[in-house]
Protein backbone atom coordinates (compact mmCIF):
# COMPACT_ATOMS: atom_id res chain seq x y z
CA UNK A 1 0.00 0.00 0.00
CA UNK A 2 1.65 3.28 -0.84
CA UNK A 3 -0.16 4.99 2.91
CA UNK A 4 -0.43 2.69 6.10
CA UNK A 5 -0.84 3.41 8.97
CA UNK A 6 0.68 1.84 12.31
CA UNK A 7 -0.96 1.96 15.23
CA UNK A 8 0.99 -0.29 17.01
CA UNK A 9 2.60 2.56 19.51
CA UNK A 10 -0.85 4.48 20.17
CA UNK A 11 -1.51 2.75 23.59
CA UNK A 12 -5.00 2.04 22.15
CA UNK A 13 -6.75 -0.84 22.56
CA UNK A 14 -8.63 -2.50 18.95
CA UNK A 15 -11.44 -2.93 20.97
CA UNK A 16 -11.35 0.80 21.90
CA UNK A 17 -11.32 1.55 18.21
CA UNK A 18 -13.41 -1.32 16.98
CA UNK A 19 -16.44 -0.12 19.46
CA UNK A 20 -16.41 3.35 17.56
CA UNK A 21 -16.53 1.72 14.96
CA UNK A 22 -20.81 1.83 13.90
CA UNK A 23 -20.16 5.58 14.73
CA UNK A 24 -17.88 6.10 12.24
CA UNK A 25 -19.60 4.25 9.59
CA UNK A 26 -22.86 6.04 9.91
CA UNK A 27 -20.36 9.62 9.84
CA UNK A 28 -18.69 8.08 6.55
CA UNK A 29 -22.16 7.17 5.24
CA UNK A 30 -23.45 10.88 6.28
CA UNK A 31 -20.03 11.75 4.03
CA UNK A 32 -20.60 9.53 1.14
CA UNK A 33 -23.73 10.34 0.49
CA UNK A 34 -23.37 13.95 1.73
CA UNK A 35 -26.74 13.93 3.90
CA UNK A 36 -24.37 15.22 6.99
CA UNK A 37 -24.27 18.91 8.42
CA UNK A 38 -22.44 21.15 6.62
CA UNK A 39 -23.47 19.13 3.11
CA UNK A 40 -23.13 22.33 0.66
CA UNK A 41 -19.89 21.86 1.20
CA UNK A 42 -18.91 18.26 -0.11
CA UNK A 43 -17.85 18.68 -3.98
CA UNK A 44 -14.61 17.75 -2.88
CA UNK A 45 -15.68 14.02 -1.38
CA UNK A 46 -16.43 12.77 -5.11
CA UNK A 47 -14.15 15.30 -7.29
CA UNK A 48 -11.86 12.76 -8.19
CA UNK A 49 -14.25 11.49 -10.15
CA UNK A 50 -16.68 14.51 -10.96
CA UNK A 51 -13.91 17.33 -12.01
CA UNK A 52 -14.64 19.06 -15.06
CA UNK A 53 -11.82 17.91 -17.81
CA UNK A 54 -12.43 20.46 -19.86
CA UNK A 55 -10.84 22.45 -17.12
CA UNK A 56 -8.50 20.37 -16.29
CA UNK A 57 -7.23 20.79 -19.49
CA UNK A 58 -7.12 24.59 -19.79
CA UNK A 59 -5.20 24.56 -16.57
CA UNK A 60 -2.62 22.46 -18.30
CA UNK A 61 -2.54 24.96 -21.02
CA UNK A 62 -1.64 28.13 -18.61
CA UNK A 63 0.36 26.44 -16.62
CA UNK A 64 2.57 25.65 -20.06
CA UNK A 65 1.97 29.26 -21.26
CA UNK A 66 3.00 30.27 -17.97
CA UNK A 67 6.32 28.08 -18.26
CA UNK A 68 6.98 29.92 -21.28
CA UNK A 69 6.49 33.60 -20.69
CA UNK A 70 7.69 34.26 -17.12
CA UNK A 71 10.80 33.47 -15.09
CA UNK A 72 8.83 34.20 -11.66
CA UNK A 73 5.28 33.31 -11.22
CA UNK A 74 3.52 34.64 -8.15
CA UNK A 75 0.81 33.20 -6.32
CA UNK A 76 -1.36 35.65 -4.18
CA UNK A 77 -3.71 34.02 -1.61
CA UNK A 78 -4.09 33.27 1.84
CA UNK A 79 -5.40 30.37 3.84
CA UNK A 80 -6.59 27.33 1.62
CA UNK A 81 -5.63 29.73 -1.56
CA UNK A 82 -2.24 29.12 -1.25
CA UNK A 83 -1.39 26.15 1.56
CA UNK A 84 -2.37 23.40 -0.63
CA UNK A 85 -0.28 24.84 -3.99
CA UNK A 86 2.40 25.83 -1.34
CA UNK A 87 2.82 22.51 0.73
CA UNK A 88 2.80 20.28 -2.86
CA UNK A 89 5.46 22.51 -4.73
CA UNK A 90 7.80 22.01 -1.34
CA UNK A 91 7.49 18.43 -1.13
CA UNK A 92 8.19 17.61 -4.50
CA UNK A 93 10.84 20.21 -5.32
CA UNK A 94 14.43 20.58 -4.20
CA UNK A 95 14.42 22.99 -1.09
CA UNK A 96 16.18 25.45 -3.17
CA UNK A 97 14.03 25.13 -6.13
CA UNK A 98 13.78 28.92 -6.94
CA UNK A 99 18.08 28.71 -6.08
CA UNK A 100 17.88 26.51 -9.04
CA UNK A 101 19.13 27.45 -12.76
CA UNK A 102 16.19 27.25 -14.72
CA UNK A 103 17.65 24.74 -17.13
CA UNK A 104 17.74 22.23 -14.01
CA UNK A 105 13.87 23.37 -13.00
CA UNK A 106 12.91 23.79 -16.25
CA UNK A 107 9.90 25.84 -14.37
CA UNK A 108 9.39 29.75 -13.52
CA UNK A 109 10.67 29.97 -10.06
CA UNK A 110 6.99 30.19 -7.44
CA UNK A 111 6.65 33.16 -4.93
CA UNK A 112 3.41 33.27 -2.67
CA UNK A 113 2.22 37.26 -1.87
CA UNK A 114 -0.97 37.92 0.19
CA UNK A 115 -0.59 35.33 3.02
CA UNK A 116 0.29 38.20 4.74
CA UNK A 117 -0.01 41.73 6.02
CA UNK A 118 3.55 43.30 5.78
CA UNK A 119 5.03 46.02 3.54
CA UNK A 120 8.39 44.98 4.04
CA UNK A 121 7.73 41.52 2.16
CA UNK A 122 6.12 43.10 -0.37
CA UNK A 123 8.62 45.38 -0.71
CA UNK A 124 11.33 43.46 -1.11
CA UNK A 125 9.48 40.72 -3.82
CA UNK A 126 8.71 43.63 -5.97
CA UNK A 127 12.09 44.68 -5.78
CA UNK A 128 14.02 41.05 -6.32
CA UNK A 129 11.16 40.71 -9.52
CA UNK A 130 12.00 44.07 -10.74
CA UNK A 131 14.16 42.31 -14.19
CA UNK A 132 12.51 39.13 -14.05
CA UNK A 133 9.60 38.51 -16.42
CA UNK A 134 6.53 37.88 -13.80
CA UNK A 135 3.10 36.53 -14.60
CA UNK A 136 0.49 36.15 -11.25
CA UNK A 137 -2.17 34.35 -10.34
CA UNK A 138 -4.57 35.62 -8.06
CA UNK A 139 -6.98 33.16 -5.80
CA UNK A 140 -9.63 34.64 -3.60
CA UNK A 141 -13.21 33.11 -3.71
CA UNK A 142 -14.26 36.62 -3.36
CA UNK A 143 -12.12 38.87 -4.46
CA UNK A 144 -12.01 41.29 -1.34
CA UNK A 145 -9.88 39.20 0.96
CA UNK A 146 -8.03 41.81 2.41
CA UNK A 147 -4.58 40.54 2.98
CA UNK A 148 -4.62 39.34 -1.16
CA UNK A 149 -6.49 42.14 -2.53
CA UNK A 150 -3.91 44.52 -0.62
CA UNK A 151 -1.08 42.53 -2.93
CA UNK A 152 -2.87 41.95 -6.07
CA UNK A 153 -3.26 46.30 -6.88
CA UNK A 154 0.39 46.20 -6.07
CA UNK A 155 1.63 43.29 -8.39
CA UNK A 156 -1.17 44.48 -11.04
CA UNK A 157 0.42 47.94 -11.00
CA UNK A 158 3.72 46.72 -11.13
CA UNK A 159 2.71 44.13 -14.27
CA UNK A 160 0.76 47.24 -15.88
CA UNK A 161 3.74 49.44 -15.38
CA UNK A 162 6.25 46.50 -16.78
CA UNK A 163 4.43 45.19 -20.18
CA UNK A 164 1.52 48.32 -20.42
CA UNK A 165 -2.15 47.14 -20.26
CA UNK A 166 -2.57 44.67 -22.73
CA UNK A 167 0.89 43.28 -21.75
CA UNK A 168 -0.61 42.70 -18.25
CA UNK A 169 -3.48 41.10 -19.40
CA UNK A 170 -2.10 37.87 -20.59
CA UNK A 171 0.51 37.50 -17.43
CA UNK A 172 -2.69 37.57 -14.95
CA UNK A 173 -4.81 34.62 -14.21
CA UNK A 174 -7.34 34.58 -11.91
CA UNK A 175 -9.22 31.72 -9.90
CA UNK A 176 -11.95 32.92 -8.15
CA UNK A 177 -16.35 32.35 -8.22
CA UNK A 178 -17.87 31.47 -11.68
CA UNK A 179 -19.96 34.04 -12.11
CA UNK A 180 -20.00 36.59 -9.41
CA UNK A 181 -17.73 38.26 -6.89
CA UNK A 182 -15.17 41.45 -7.20
CA UNK A 183 -12.22 39.24 -9.07
CA UNK A 184 -14.77 37.80 -11.34
CA UNK A 185 -16.01 41.36 -12.30
CA UNK A 186 -12.48 42.48 -12.60
CA UNK A 187 -11.70 39.30 -14.70
CA UNK A 188 -14.55 39.80 -17.42
CA UNK A 189 -13.66 43.50 -17.66
CA UNK A 190 -10.27 43.14 -17.98
CA UNK A 191 -10.44 40.03 -20.18
CA UNK A 192 -8.00 38.02 -17.59
CA UNK A 193 -7.72 34.06 -18.22
CA UNK A 194 -10.49 32.92 -15.34
CA UNK A 195 -10.31 29.30 -13.57
CA UNK A 196 -13.27 28.05 -11.37
CA UNK A 197 -13.31 27.66 -7.64
CA UNK A 198 -16.41 25.27 -7.31
CA UNK A 199 -19.09 26.61 -5.28
CA UNK A 200 -19.39 23.31 -3.08
CA UNK A 201 -15.93 22.95 -1.94
CA UNK A 202 -14.25 24.97 1.27
CA UNK A 203 -10.75 26.61 0.86
CA UNK A 204 -8.91 24.15 2.83
CA UNK A 205 -10.63 21.13 0.83
CA UNK A 206 -9.55 23.24 -2.86
CA UNK A 207 -6.31 21.79 -3.73
CA UNK A 208 -7.07 19.50 -6.25
CA UNK A 209 -9.23 22.77 -8.02
CA UNK A 210 -7.49 25.29 -9.83
CA UNK A 211 -6.42 26.29 -7.05
CA UNK A 212 -4.12 24.55 -5.95
CA UNK A 213 -3.71 22.49 -9.70
CA UNK A 214 -2.54 25.89 -11.79
CA UNK A 215 0.68 26.88 -9.05
CA UNK A 216 1.32 23.04 -9.42
CA UNK A 217 1.47 22.33 -12.71
CA UNK A 218 3.41 25.25 -13.94
CA UNK A 219 6.34 24.22 -10.84
CA UNK A 220 6.73 21.22 -13.40
CA UNK A 221 4.84 18.85 -11.24
CA UNK A 222 2.83 15.57 -12.99
CA UNK A 223 -0.73 16.74 -12.02
CA UNK A 224 -1.94 13.73 -14.00
CA UNK A 225 -0.31 11.45 -10.93
CA UNK A 226 -1.89 14.06 -8.74
CA UNK A 227 -5.46 13.33 -9.71
CA UNK A 228 -4.43 9.95 -10.09
CA UNK A 229 -3.22 9.56 -6.12
CA UNK A 230 -6.37 11.06 -5.25
CA UNK A 231 -8.67 8.57 -7.07
CA UNK A 232 -6.93 6.07 -5.66
CA UNK A 233 -7.69 7.74 -2.02
CA UNK A 234 -11.46 8.17 -2.96
CA UNK A 235 -11.90 4.60 -3.78
CA UNK A 236 -9.55 2.56 -1.29
CA UNK A 237 -11.45 4.89 1.65
CA UNK A 238 -14.68 3.91 1.30
CA UNK A 239 -13.48 0.28 2.14
CA UNK A 240 -16.07 -0.62 4.81
CA UNK A 241 -13.14 -3.06 6.48
CA UNK A 242 -11.01 -1.37 9.15
CA UNK A 243 -8.22 -3.13 9.34
CA UNK A 244 -8.02 -2.27 5.58
CA UNK A 245 -8.34 1.34 5.38
CA UNK A 246 -6.02 3.28 7.20
CA UNK A 247 -8.30 6.40 6.87
CA UNK A 248 -10.92 4.79 9.41
CA UNK A 249 -8.10 4.28 11.41
CA UNK A 250 -6.79 7.49 11.50
CA UNK A 251 -10.07 9.39 12.35
CA UNK A 252 -10.80 7.33 15.24
CA UNK A 253 -7.55 7.25 16.66
CA UNK A 254 -7.72 10.65 16.71
CA UNK A 255 -10.90 10.55 18.80
CA UNK A 256 -10.39 7.96 21.14
CA UNK A 257 -7.39 9.68 22.25
CA UNK A 258 -9.09 12.72 22.32
CA UNK A 259 -11.83 11.13 24.15
CA UNK A 260 -9.21 9.97 26.72
CA UNK A 261 -8.47 13.67 27.70
CA UNK A 262 -5.87 14.37 25.10
CA UNK A 263 -6.43 17.69 23.59
CA UNK A 264 -3.23 18.51 21.41
CA UNK A 265 -1.96 16.54 18.18
CA UNK A 266 1.70 16.75 17.16
CA UNK A 267 2.04 16.28 13.65
CA UNK A 268 5.95 14.97 13.02
CA UNK A 269 7.64 14.79 9.97
CA UNK A 270 11.01 13.84 9.37
CA UNK A 271 12.51 15.36 6.34
CA UNK A 272 11.51 19.49 5.18
CA UNK A 273 9.87 18.62 2.24
CA UNK A 274 6.74 18.06 4.57
CA UNK A 275 7.20 21.02 6.17
CA UNK A 276 4.29 22.88 4.82
CA UNK A 277 1.91 19.52 4.13
CA UNK A 278 2.35 20.18 7.91
CA UNK A 279 1.03 23.80 7.62
CA UNK A 280 -1.59 22.76 5.49
CA UNK A 281 -2.66 20.22 8.04
CA UNK A 282 -3.03 22.47 10.52
CA UNK A 283 -4.95 24.92 8.45
CA UNK A 284 -7.43 21.49 7.71
CA UNK A 285 -8.23 20.42 10.88
CA UNK A 286 -7.38 23.55 12.62
CA UNK A 287 -10.13 25.30 11.25
CA UNK A 288 -12.53 22.18 10.67
CA UNK A 289 -12.39 20.83 13.74
CA UNK A 290 -11.95 24.01 16.40
CA UNK A 291 -16.14 24.83 17.02
CA UNK A 292 -18.26 24.49 20.31
CA UNK A 293 -15.46 24.50 22.58
CA UNK A 294 -14.79 21.48 20.97
CA UNK A 295 -11.10 20.30 18.87
CA UNK A 296 -8.06 18.81 18.68
CA UNK A 297 -5.80 21.84 18.45
CA UNK A 298 -3.27 20.76 16.10
CA UNK A 299 0.30 21.32 16.13
CA UNK A 300 3.60 20.81 13.55
CA UNK A 301 6.95 19.65 14.31
CA UNK A 302 9.96 19.28 12.29
CA UNK A 303 12.15 16.92 13.74
CA UNK A 304 14.95 16.11 14.49
CA UNK A 305 15.63 20.12 13.96
CA UNK A 306 12.40 20.40 16.63
CA UNK A 307 13.99 17.78 18.87
CA UNK A 308 16.35 20.59 19.84
CA UNK A 309 13.48 22.79 21.13
CA UNK A 310 10.26 20.95 21.86
CA UNK A 311 11.96 17.64 22.54
CA UNK A 312 11.77 18.39 25.96
CA UNK A 313 8.32 19.76 26.47
CA UNK A 314 6.86 17.04 24.48
CA UNK A 315 9.12 14.17 26.53
CA UNK A 316 8.57 15.61 30.06
CA UNK A 317 6.03 17.81 30.25
CA UNK A 318 1.84 17.61 30.34
CA UNK A 319 0.86 14.56 28.74
CA UNK A 320 -2.38 16.84 27.06
CA UNK A 321 -0.65 15.45 23.50
CA UNK A 322 -0.37 12.81 21.56
CA UNK A 323 2.37 12.54 17.79
CA UNK A 324 0.91 11.55 14.67
CA UNK A 325 4.40 11.10 12.67
CA UNK A 326 4.52 10.86 8.49
CA UNK A 327 7.59 8.84 7.49
CA UNK A 328 8.84 8.34 3.70
CA UNK A 329 10.13 4.56 3.51
CA UNK A 330 12.13 5.44 0.51
CA UNK A 331 15.38 6.84 0.89
CA UNK A 332 15.61 10.43 -0.35
CA UNK A 333 19.39 10.50 -0.94
CA UNK A 334 22.03 8.11 -1.44
CA UNK A 335 24.39 10.74 0.25
CA UNK A 336 26.94 9.27 3.26
CA UNK A 337 29.05 10.50 6.07
CA UNK A 338 32.49 11.01 5.31
CA UNK A 339 35.41 9.47 7.05
CA UNK A 340 37.80 11.85 8.56
CA UNK A 341 41.22 10.64 9.87
CA UNK A 342 41.13 13.28 13.00
CA UNK A 343 37.74 12.31 14.01
CA UNK A 344 37.88 14.73 16.33
CA UNK A 345 34.09 15.11 16.38
CA UNK A 346 33.85 10.97 16.90
CA UNK A 347 31.54 10.53 14.05
CA UNK A 348 33.99 8.12 12.32
CA UNK A 349 31.38 4.97 13.85
CA UNK A 350 29.10 6.90 11.33
CA UNK A 351 31.23 6.67 8.32
CA UNK A 352 29.67 5.47 5.35
CA UNK A 353 26.80 4.90 6.69
CA UNK A 354 23.55 7.07 4.74
CA UNK A 355 22.21 10.09 6.30
CA UNK A 356 18.78 8.96 5.33
CA UNK A 357 19.83 5.88 7.62
CA UNK A 358 20.61 7.84 10.22
CA UNK A 359 17.48 10.18 9.97
CA UNK A 360 15.48 6.61 10.51
CA UNK A 361 17.53 5.61 13.79
CA UNK A 362 16.15 9.44 14.91
CA UNK A 363 13.33 8.50 14.30
CA UNK A 364 13.13 5.38 15.65
CA UNK A 365 14.79 6.45 18.67
CA UNK A 366 12.81 9.15 19.34
CA UNK A 367 9.42 7.29 19.01
CA UNK A 368 10.94 4.60 21.51
CA UNK A 369 11.16 7.52 24.17
CA UNK A 370 8.30 9.86 23.90
CA UNK A 371 6.18 6.65 24.28
CA UNK A 372 8.44 5.46 27.57
CA UNK A 373 7.48 8.93 28.20
CA UNK A 374 3.66 8.56 28.08
CA UNK A 375 3.01 10.04 24.87
CA UNK A 376 1.27 7.84 22.21
CA UNK A 377 2.31 7.60 18.66
CA UNK A 378 0.84 6.98 15.54
CA UNK A 379 2.41 6.56 12.41
CA UNK A 380 1.61 7.41 8.84
CA UNK A 381 3.88 5.36 6.39
CA UNK A 382 4.54 6.85 3.04
CA UNK A 383 5.71 4.23 0.32
CA UNK A 384 7.85 7.06 -1.82
CA UNK A 385 7.08 10.83 -2.23
CA UNK A 386 5.76 12.03 -5.17
CA UNK A 387 2.73 13.41 -7.09
CA UNK A 388 0.57 9.72 -7.11
CA UNK A 389 1.06 9.69 -2.96
CA UNK A 390 0.93 12.82 -2.34
CA UNK A 391 -2.63 13.25 -3.93
CA UNK A 392 -3.56 10.18 -2.06
CA UNK A 393 -2.31 11.75 1.24
CA UNK A 394 -4.15 14.67 0.86
CA UNK A 395 -7.45 13.00 0.37
CA UNK A 396 -6.89 10.78 3.04
CA UNK A 397 -6.59 13.78 5.70
CA UNK A 398 -9.16 15.30 3.86
CA UNK A 399 -11.82 12.65 4.56
CA UNK A 400 -10.27 11.71 7.83
CA UNK A 401 -10.90 15.22 8.83
CA UNK A 402 -14.64 15.15 7.46
CA UNK A 403 -15.12 11.80 9.91
CA UNK A 404 -13.74 13.53 12.45
CA UNK A 405 -16.20 16.16 12.75
CA UNK A 406 -19.04 14.13 12.74
CA UNK A 407 -17.47 12.19 15.31
CA UNK A 408 -17.36 15.41 17.15
CA UNK A 409 -20.65 16.49 16.56
CA UNK A 410 -19.10 19.91 14.92
CA UNK A 411 -19.98 20.69 11.18
CA UNK A 412 -16.04 20.40 9.78
CA UNK A 413 -16.57 22.54 6.73
CA UNK A 414 -17.37 26.23 7.99
CA UNK A 415 -15.46 28.51 9.78
CA UNK A 416 -17.48 31.05 11.64
CA UNK A 417 -14.77 32.21 13.99
CA UNK A 418 -12.49 33.63 11.68
CA UNK A 419 -14.92 36.34 11.06
CA UNK A 420 -14.06 37.69 14.48
CA UNK A 421 -10.81 39.43 14.14
CA UNK A 422 -11.87 40.41 10.55
CA UNK A 423 -14.85 42.37 12.15
CA UNK A 424 -12.38 44.06 14.64
CA UNK A 425 -9.77 44.82 12.19
CA UNK A 426 -12.20 46.69 9.67
CA UNK A 427 -13.69 48.74 12.73
CA UNK A 428 -9.98 49.91 13.60
CA UNK A 429 -9.49 50.68 9.76
CA UNK A 430 -12.29 52.90 9.67
CA UNK A 431 -14.49 50.59 7.09
CA UNK A 432 -17.35 52.35 6.06
CA UNK A 433 -20.16 50.57 8.32
CA UNK A 434 -18.56 49.73 11.11
CA UNK A 435 -18.52 53.13 13.02
CA UNK A 436 -20.36 52.19 15.87
CA UNK A 437 -17.48 48.91 16.47
CA UNK A 438 -15.34 51.48 15.81
CA UNK A 439 -15.59 53.45 19.08
CA UNK A 440 -15.97 50.59 21.18
CA UNK A 441 -12.79 49.24 20.48
CA UNK A 442 -10.90 52.21 20.54
CA UNK A 443 -12.22 52.89 23.76
CA UNK A 444 -10.92 49.65 25.08
CA UNK A 445 -7.95 49.72 23.13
Amino acid sequence: MSIHFDLSYANIKLSELKNRFDELSLANEKLMKKTGIGNDFLGWVDYPVQYDEREFSRIKQAAKKIQENCDALVVIGIGGSYLGAKAVISALTSPFYNEEPRVKRNAPKIYFAGQNISGKYIENLLALLEDQDVCVNVVSKSGTTTESAIAFRFFKEFLERKYGKDGAKDRIFITTDASKGALKFMATKEGYECFVIPDDIGGRYSVFTAVGLLPIAAAGIDIDAFIAGEKEGYEDYQNPNFDDNPCFQYALYRNVLYNSGKNIEILVDYDPSLEYISEWWKQLFGESDGKDGKGLFPVAVHFSTDLHSMGQMIQDGPKNHFETVLVIDEEQSEIKVLHDDADLEGLNYLAGKKIDAINEKAFKGTLLAHVDGGVPNGIIHLKKLDAFTLGKLIYFFEKACGLDGYLLGVNPFNQPGVEAYKKNMFALLHKPGYEALTTELEERL
